[in-house]
């Protein structure tokens, strides 16, 4: 088998996060973006280490498991979707499979598995998006919206996306038609050109309230010459966005400045538009403040579901110290404070930190300390000794060292919250070697249509192991 041979198979199983399984001469190939009995026809791109991969190049047959239509005209082309055409119920399964397997390879000894809890709502359901300034082919009129399935470069205009509700799409819609109007060229990533980066969107679900974020460059040279010397080329838009006819309510527009060469929303600096620059969301009964880059679930009902399951395994707090590490706006900390001794948050984002504390103070509690700093530098400052520790950890799981240092505390019970069940299987693997053991698993469903999904684990010590 080599590079560049174009073969058909038929697609056996799907591996998280989307890597099917298709077996040709007695050898396994990774196709991504498949569903598992889909006939496919692939190219070989990858050969090494006795691991081949290849490209998708068409679903010559459906599976069985695709018993509906898709939900948006982008499916299929679209990076942001996997499963539309397969019913809730097979999404929920193949990801509960997929969770227990990675497990089940790195557990040691008997838990409870119990199995996966989808999200309140199938559709509609993100509170943010990032949409891309760019083309749809080269040279193509301009677009806004998500990137095409497998390309770095292509953009398509997603102004149905079913992920989202339909004042994204009304937003959408209303920031390119101005963008075509205003001239703009999109910026281009290899030339380091252009003006247009990015739309970032946040409505809160609880509260309906709206954050509207346009990302640029600053090079505006080609806009001044059509547009005359503004203070900034986007007021006009403010007024035709508060003008939509929304179902939420804009209560904040800004223009943000970003030169990185990298393909991140990231900001130089922020020009408020309009409003204020933050969105208030309300979680099990407590209320939180979201400025424009802090980290917040994007699931908003989803992650009430997740937080009550975490409260769960926490389970007795009273006159506890509890840990929340890389713990964002502070929301698990928050939901665990009123029936805890005191809750100390670390999180390496500045804003978040702030935004944990406001919000801590907005919500009456004073057992809250929250300390802006990586995880694995501030554990070493850190005066009280925790009696609990709750990990919710970036996509790539848990530094080593600061890992070792986490379970040099030798807390009772470890509750573990992960977005990617294949750095959680690696992280289980140093904490059972550590001596912890895995008690309880549950996976839970935030991002539905797609392949990722979120889990929780209890640990505990395993000279406390069954007392959990």
């Amino acid at each position: 088998m080599k590079k560049g041979q174009i073969f058909e198979g038929i697609v056996e199983r799907v591996e998280f996060p989307n890597k099917g399984i298709v077996i040709i001469e007695d050898e396994k190939v990774i196709v991504k973006n498949t569903i598992p009995g889909q006939k496919v026809s692939f190219v070989i791109n990858k050969v090494r280490s006795g691991r081949k991969e290849g490209r998708l190049l068409e679903v010559l047959e459906k599976s069985p498991l695709e018993v509906r239509q898709p939900a948006c005209k982008s499916f299929g082309s679209c990076g942001g979707c996997s499963y539309q055409t397969l019913a809730y119920e097979k999404q929920l399964e193949m990801k509960k499979e997929q969770v227990k397997k990675l497990i089940d390879q790195v557990c040691t000894n008997d838990y409870t598995f119990e199995g996966i809890i989808g999200s309140p709502i199938e559709w509609e359901y993100r509170n943010k998006m990032e949409f891309s300034f760019g083309d749809e082919f080269k040279d193509g009129p301009l677009a806004l919206g998500l990137h095409k399935r497998g390309s770095f470069y292509d953009i398509l205009t997603v102004d149905d996306c079913r992920l989202v509700d339909k004042d994204f799409n009304r937003i959408l819609s209303c920031v390119l038609e101005y963008a075509i109007k205003l001239g703009a060229d999109y910026y281009h990533k290899n030339a380091h050109e252009g003006y247009l980066r990015h739309l970032l969107v946040r409505k809160a679900v609880k509260t309906g309230e709206i954050l509207v974020n346009i990302v640029t460059t600053t090079q505006e040279e080609k806009i001044a010459k059509t547009m005359g010397d503004q203070v900034d080329y986007f007021n006009p838009l403010v007024t035709q966005l508060l003008e939509l006819a929304l179902d939420g309510t804009i209560v904040g527009v800004q223009h943000t400045y970003n030169d990185s060469q990298a393909d991140v929303v990231k900001c130089d600096r922020m020009v408020q538009l309009y409003g204020r620059d933050y969105i208030y969301e309300e979680l099990l009964g407590l209320k939180f403040k979201i400025s424009t880059f802090s980290f917040f679930q994007t699931n908003s009902l989803g992650a009430e579901v997740l937080y009550t399951k975490v409260r769960e395994y926490v389970g007795e707090t009273k006159d506890k110290r509890i840990f929340d590490l890389y713990s964002g706006t502070g929301t698990i900390a928050q939901l665990l404070a009123p029936v805890a001794r005191k809750v100390t948050g670390v999180e390496i984002v500045e804003e978040a930190v702030e935004a944990a504390k406001e919000n801590a103070a907005l919500n009456g509690l004073t057992n809250c300390e929250f300390i802006a700093g990586d995880v694995l530098k501030v554990i070493d400052e850190l005066k009280d000794k925790p009696d609990l520790i709750v990990l919710d950890p970036p996509r790539d799981g848990i530094h080593p060292k600061a890992l070792n240092k986490i379970i040099d505390f030798g807390v009772d019970r470890i509750v573990y919250i992960s977005c990617k069940p294949t750095s959680l299987a690696r992280d289980l693997e140093v904490l059972q070697e550590r001596g912890y053991q895995v008690e309880k698993v549950c996976a839970v469903d935030m991002f539905p249509e797609t392949v990722h999904v979120e889990t929780v684990v209890l640990m505990c010590a395993s000279s406390e192991a069954g007392k959990c």
